[in-house]
């Protein structure tokens, strides 16, 4: 990690910590599930708290750091909401540089990010339809991208898993477009004995080779075999090679490729010219220059929005920019992680926190480094529970049983009676947020396992044991 992300990290305290006292120990059925799954006792944190008073309920390891894994969005996602409030938005801008006569310009366009979390493709084609609603039909020059609100060191995408094409290892970039991603259906087409690989998007700047051969017969073996690599270091030249049968189902999958602005250039050019409009130019990536003229301005979805997105659906992305958002709107631009994160060091301080030891990395959970506690993770949600804008937080969490990453979990749980983020990496599983008992009673709980025995599932049935315990206990 960043030296001087170490240093703010160190800084996470508070000079009066408020007092919090366990009174219960971990009920008998879940100690129980714990042992059932050969859990040690030492590799579980669960605390439970009443966030109204702030009494710990129950607790088991609840002041062992541990790492938190994607329940540390919970942290970011309510730092966010504080900072900035619900209504904040995000702004990428269109300039031009030259002459603009009767919708040709003669010049170049500057396309500028500003770190819009959630600029997806249906977006983009907005923001293309909306220059088109200004007049703008031809660009006779370059289209410039400036990327330059984050300033982030180079940064191996697949450091963390030694798969740097998915989409959860996706870098942020202050112009980002639809996760730099790319799906591809791979479907034989029997009449004409070919098998087709369509592409959504198709960037202009991608190049796909279909070497996948046409079998006659019955799907498997070899003739059900399709193989993708990546075939340039830039990531923009793919190789799909193997055989399928007709009778084969249609294969599809998502790859992140392409770099942000290649990527950001390609989709524009795309849609640019499916919109009608012409570009004969080539991409440069750099600053705004001061004498460019305002064309359009668009707006991104509300944080409140964003926020709900990336909880329920855990995107490491979006929480990625949010903290980076924190930052450069603290200590001005552009956004870097170390302003992120003394962003969230300043608001614990302020918020009456004790985060001492906390590490926060890059917001996400996707981090070897990131740590917690139980109990300061339940101090956050208790503040956040209490906080003004408690409705738009508690609604970002997923409901059991009902959407996000809880959709195929404990839906024996009564409707709407338990939100939590959950998370998982290897060695990790954790479950952060509230449960609303049988009584009516909304309590804090935050469980969370380090153990190796999470890779094989032994967290998610201590999870909810705990859940199902506090439904009929408390």
């Amino acid at each position: 990690m960043n030296p001087l992300v170490r240093i703010a990290l160190a800084l996470l305290c508070v000079a009066a910590p408020r007092a919090w006292s366990s009174t219960g120990s971990v009920p008998a059925p879940v100690t129980q599930i714990m042992a059932a799954q050969r859990l040690p006792g030492n590799s579980v944190s669960i605390v439970v708290v009443d966030p109204d008073s702030g009494r710990v309920v129950l607790g088991q390891n609840p002041d062992t750091p541990r790492s938190p894994a994607s329940t540390i969005k919970v942290v970011t996602t309510f730092a966010a909401l504080d900072l900035l409030g619900p209504a904040y938005t995000w702004r990428t801008q269109a300039w031009v540089r030259g002459v603009l006569n009767d919708g040709v310009l003669d010049g170049d366009l500057i396309l500028q990010g500003g770190g819009d979390p959630y600029m997806t493709l249906d977006r983009w084609w907005s923001f293309v339809r909306a220059l088109r609603a200004k007049g703008l039909r031809a660009v006779h020059g370059d289209v410039v991208i400036d990327n330059t609100a984050f300033s982030l060191p180079p940064e191996d995408p697949g450091e963390f898993d030694g798969r740097p094409n998915r989409s959860y290892n996706v870098v942020p970039d202050a112009l980002m477009v639809n996760f730099q991603s790319i799906e591809f259906r791979v479907l034989p087409v029997a009449e004409a004995h070919r098998i087709d690989i369509v592409a959504s998007p198709a960037p202009a700047n991608l190049s796909i080779v279909n070497r996948v051969r046409f079998a006659a017969g019955r799907c498997g073996g070899a003739a059900g075999r399709v193989d993708f690599k990546v075939a340039s270091a830039s990531w923009d030249r793919v190789e799909f090679t193997g055989a399928l049968s007709p009778h084969c189902a249609e294969r599809s999958f998502t790859r992140v490729l392409l770099q942000p602005a290649t990527y950001a250039f390609g989709t524009f050019v795309e849609l640019w010219r499916e919109s009608g409009g012409d570009l004969t130019g080539k991409l440069r990536i750099e600053a705004t220059p001061p004498d460019a003229q305002p064309l359009l301005t668009f707006d991104s979805l509300s944080l409140g929005e964003i926020v709900r997105l990336t909880n329920k659906f855990s995107s490491n992305l979006m929480a990625r920019h949010l903290l980076l958002t924190m930052g450069k709107e603290r200590s001005g631009g552009p956004a870097t992680l170390e302003k992120g994160v003394a962003a969230i060091a300043d608001w614990s301080r302020e918020r009456g926190l004790d985060f001492q030891g906390v590490e926060i990395d890059n917001g996400s959970g996707l981090s070897r480094s990131t740590a917690i506690s139980a109990l300061q993770m339940a101090q956050a949600l208790s503040a956040a529970y209490r906080g003004p804008y408690a409705p738009e937080f508690l609604a970002s969490l997923p409901l059991a049983g009902v959407d996000g990453t809880l959709r195929s979990r404990m839906k024996s749980s009564p409707a709407g009676a338990v939100r939590l983020k959950t998370g998982h990496i290897d060695g990790v599983s954790g479950v952060a947020g509230y449960v609303t008992t049988n009584k009516g009673k909304t309590y804090v709980l935050v469980s969370l396992v380090n153990s190796p025995r999470a890779d094989y599932g032994a967290g998610e049935p201590v999870h909810a044991a705990m859940v199902s315990w506090m439904l009929d206990n408390l």
